[in-house]
C-alpha cells in the first residue's frame, strides 16, 4: 500500500473506529459517517477520491462503503458502541488468535476478552493469527473450540471482511 494510501487508512481507522469526536464528525448507531463530512472536517487529509481507494485497495477490507456511495464506517474493531448489525453465524470447528507470549498466562487464566474493543477478534487460518500475534511481540497462537462454544450458547459473527468476533473466549474452550 502507498505510503498516502497507509497514512490514510490509520488516519480513517482513528476516526472510525476509535475517536470520531478528534474531527468533530458523529457516526450513526451503526458507525456510518458522511463521506462529505469526513473529507471535510479531515483537514486536507483526505478527499473523496482517497477515502475510495483506501476502501478499495485495504487488503484487509477494514472498510465499507453504503450501497448508496455516500457514508464509509469500519468493518470491525470498534472500541466506541456501534451496532455493526451482525447476525449470529456458525463457526467453523476451530478459530486462531494470536497474541504476544507475555499475555499468554493471563489469557490461560482469564479467557479471551475484547479489553479495549467491542468484540474478541479471531481468524479462521493460523497464519493470519501469527502474523497478528507478531505485531505485538513474541507471537503465541491459542487455538479456539469454536463449534464446542457455539454448542454452549456462545455467538459467533463474521464481519465483512472475515474476521471472526465474539464476546469473550472461556479458558476452557482455548488450548
Amino acid at each position: 500500500m502507498p505510503a498516502n494510501l497507509k497514512s490514510s487508512s490509520k488516519f480513517m481507522s482513528l476516526v472510525l473506529r476509535h475517536k470520531p469526536e478528534e474531527i468533530g464528525i458523529e457516526l450513526d448507531e451503526n458507525g456510518w459517517a458522511r463521506i462529505d463530512d469526513l473529507v471535510e472536517r479531515s483537514n486536507g487529509t483526505l478527499t473523496d477520491d482517497l477515502v475510495r481507494r483506501v476502501v478499495e485497495t485495504s487488503d484487509k477490507k477494514r472498510f465499507a462503503i453504503s450501497p448508496d456511495g455516500q457514508f464509509v464506517r469500519a468493518n470491525q474493531g470498534h472500541s466506541i458502541a456501534v451496532d455493526l448489525e451482525f447476525v449470529a453465524t456458525e463457526p467453523p470447528e476451530a478459530l486462531f488468535h494470536g497474541t504476544a507470549s507475555r499475555f499468554v498466562e493471563q489469557i490461560r487464566k482469564e479467557g479471551l476478552k475484547p479489553m479495549s474493543r467491542q468484540y474478541v477478534h479471531l481468524s479462521s487460518d493460523e497464519e493470519t493469527a501469527t502474523a497478528v500475534g507478531t505485531r505485538h511481540g513474541k507471537p503465541h497462537i491459542f487455538l479456539i473450540e469454536a463449534r464446542a462454544m457455539s454448542e454452549a450458547g456462545y455467538e459467533f459473527f463474521l464481519s465483512e471482511n472475515v474476521v471472526w468476533l465474539t464476546k469473550h473466549v472461556p479458558p476452557k474452550f482455548l488450548k
